[in-house]
């Protein structure tokens, strides 16, 4: 299984190999590269996927000790592994914690970016409220694991429309296993990640081309927090999907794919038009 040694700890990735743009794709908090595996079908046939799982989550291992992974630690493993594998610039993909990521890439190194997907997620801080909430899950984690915790972690994660569907059961069945699996560690994740700093004042600074991607019934990142971005983020483009919840890529993985393959083939449609204006003049 392909590793990266970064900055002392192994992180695990995925690549797809060709000849096509790079995309490179950031999971959520608590799930791992195969939350993307729809998309890397549906993409690999035009595109280089690149998949990893942070430090500490999935089978990428933590640092030793029992310190906080925090946000800029993942942010700089980030930079690393565009590094490592030499995709720069590369298309982003961050779902949730992957955009908290993207955000600071497109802000801090844009020369890294060629364009950046920011899947229902949020450049604020977490507010007072919510923070007391995650503090009380992450510290159930840190101490029993997630299973005691799973059935509300669910109900934030998914939107009522997937929550109720009864075809979908099976499907809903293996997600709470996939995140009853998580290892008691992953609270350093999470202690990261409910802690982050607000990146709001630095969304002046991102000139990268930008898709918001929101679902009508995300409790975690709400449509107006996707809304504000794409009212800060110059020229950014904002999908809000029915029916979908904070694991849109999940609840929604078709319409996911249509918007992000549209959005990436215009920014190359784009890219290659500017190229060809330079050449002429």
């Amino acid at each position: 299984m392909p590793y990266l040694s970064i900055r002392g700890a192994r992180l695990y990735y995925e690549d797809t190999g060709g000849s096509g743009e790079p995309v490179l794709f950031s999971h959520g908090l608590l799930w791992d590269s195969r939350l993307f595996h729809r998309q890397v079908e549906a993409l690999r046939g035009h595109y280089r996927c690149i998949v990893y799982d942070h430090r500490g989550q999935g089978m990428s291992e933590p640092p030793p000790g029992d310190s906080v992974i925090d946000l800029r630690t993942v942010y700089e493993d980030a930079v690393a592994v565009i590094q490592a594998l030499g995709l720069a610039p590369c298309h982003f993909v961050g779902q949730s914690m992957g955009g908290f990521v993207g955000l600071r890439l497109a802000a801090r190194h844009p020369e890294l970016l060629r364009s950046l997907a920011l899947l229902d997620s949020s450049a604020a801080a977490e507010l007072p409220l919510t923070l007391a909430r995650y503090r009380v899950l992450t510290t159930l984690t840190h101490w029993l694991g997630l299973r005691p915790v799973v059935d509300r972690i669910m109900s934030l994660y998914f939107g009522r429309t997937f929550m109720r569907d009864p075809e979908r059961a099976a499907e809903r069945a293996l997600l709470r296993r996939q995140l009853v699996a998580n290892p008691r560690a992953v609270w350093r994740a999470m202690q990261g990640v409910i802690h982050r700093r607000s990146v709001e004042g630095e969304l002046h600074r991102i000139q990268t081309p930008t898709l918001v991607l929101v679902g009508e019934e995300d409790a975690v990142t709400v449509p107006a927090v996707a809304e504000r971005l794409h009212q800060r983020i110059r020229g950014a483009r904002l999908k809000r999907l029915s029916c979908g919840g904070h694991m849109c890529i999940l609840e929604q993985p078709q319409a996911v794919n249509v918007a992000l393959g549209d959005f990436l083939e215009e920014v190359e449609r784009t890219s290659l038009q500017e190229e060809a204006m330079a050449a002429s003049g």
